[in-house]
């Protein structure tokens, strides 16, 4: 088995990563021994973590995940799924310069 995680740094940055053994991981991070990125921004929290059958699995969607905007994770942790399509038409609709802020077209 495997997980991928998402954790919450002191700066309100989230910083996700994917292992086959999350109680250990999760303490790496708390010890500042998991990553230079949580290393710096200590205390962090467990803020969502999915079960997967493998460890492919949960390396594909923590590099899918990697990619996302503070948003879109936003809604993975809040369980919000059902926002992640307007999220993403968002998004690219700011970045073709059009549409409104919810990414409707105007």
């Amino acid at each position: 088995m495997a997980w991928v995680y998402i954790l919450e740094c002191r700066d309100g940055t989230y910083y996700v990563g994917s292992t086959r053994d999350l109680d250990a991981r999760l303490d790496d991070h708390q010890r500042g021994l998991g990553s230079a990125y949580t290393r710096r921004r200590l205390p962090v929290r467990l803020a969502w973590a999915e079960e997967f059958s493998n460890i492919g699995e949960a390396f594909a969607m923590e590099k899918r995940l990697q990619g996302w905007s503070h948003a879109k994770r936003a809604a993975v942790i809040e369980g919000r799924w059902e926002d992640l399509p307007a999220l993403s038409r968002s998004r690219r609709d700011r970045r073709a310069g059009g549409g409104d802020q919810l990414g409707q077209p105007t």
